[in-house]
């Protein structure tokens, strides 16, 4: 693995992660009030987006990190759809 594949993992891994705070303290308080419904529904789309991009040029850090984001702000779009 050299190092751009490093980088990339890196970053998808620190910009992924940064979701979890907000997955776990809408699943544990079951509020969404403050979290923006347009927002959540535009990054899902974008991080689709981005997925597919990252099939279509192979890019196994793109495909990964995209993947982890999109599982986690679906569920804290779908806690916003729910919880309101």
């Amino acid at each position: 693995m050299n190092e751009v594949t490093l980088l990339g993992i890196l970053a998808g891994t620190l910009t992924t992660i940064s979701f979890a705070p907000q997955a776990v303290k809408s699943w544990r308080t079951r509020r969404t009030k403050d979290v923006s419904l347009g927002m959540f529904s535009i990054l899902c789309t974008g991080v689709a987006l981005w997925i597919t991009y990252g099939v279509l040029t192979r890019d196994f850090p793109l495909i990964l990190a995209n993947s982890v984001t999109l599982a986690l702000a679906f569920l804290i779009l779908a806690m916003k759809i729910r919880y309101g």
